[in-house]
């Protein structure tokens, strides 16, 4: 991934995944509506499998591009909000929580007193782990690591739990799913809403830099 130093280097980079990802989804949809019942339920196997790839993938590069973006301000640790602070102190915090030695300790208490005011260095390639199982908790959990709001995703937990994760974890495991077609179409557009919902939220807290911490 390039260095998005601009919020049009975000906004670009982020249509650029959603845009590729709708047109598979969308070819998908035509795919099952138009193959013969012996093949759709095949289709429709295939499009679930390709529906979670989609959310997995969107969701874990669109907050790496904005955790990029947000590195690339070249700001200091005391001038991010909170949620970024952590991922460039991890390290230190990792180190107070499992050190034995006492050198190590005295080190990380060291930094948070005296190494705030430094520009902040953010690790972008182990700020997201989806864990390749991206169920509700984990979405949850990287939505608050980049300081976006979970509660408006609430109500569709659900829904990527069972309906997306569960299913995808059975075809995977070799399993058979009868999932009828009208219900295939209707999970597709739900992970579209998804992916655009989070694509905007992302895009707002650039332009409105929630990034940085309220002084």
């Amino acid at each position: 991934m390039s260095r998005l130093r601009t919020i049009s280097m975000l906004q670009d980079y982020l249509d650029k995944e959603f845009s590729w990802r709708l047109k598979e989804i969308a070819d998908l949809k035509f795919s099952v509506r138009k193959s013969s019942p012996p093949r759709q339920k095949t289709a429709i196997r295939a499009g679930i499998t390709l529906l979670y790839a989609h959310w997995e993938g969107f969701i874990k590069n669109s907050s790496e591009g904005y955790v990029n973006f947000v590195s690339n301000q070249e700001l200091t640790y005391k001038e991010l909000s909170t949620c970024f602070i952590v991922f460039g102190v991890k390290k230190h915090l990792q180190n107070i929580s499992n050190s034995r030695k006492v050198h190590m300790n005295i080190v990380a208490v060291d930094f948070f007193l005296n190494k705030l005011t430094d520009r902040a260095n953010i690790s972008i390639k182990t700020a997201i782990d989806t864990k390749s199982n991206l169920g509700s908790k984990i979405f949850e959990n990287i939505v608050l690591s980049i300081g976006i709001n979970p509660m408006p995703y609430q109500t569709k937990f659900n829904l990527i739990d069972s309906s997306l994760l569960e299913r995808r974890n059975r075809i995977a495991h070799g399993e058979y799913l009868d999932l009828a077609p009208k219900d295939y179409q209707i999970l597709a557009d739900e992970v579209i809403s998804l992916l655009r919902m989070f694509k905007t939220d992302i895009e707002n807290a650039a332009t409105l830099k929630k990034y940085r911490r309220c002084l």
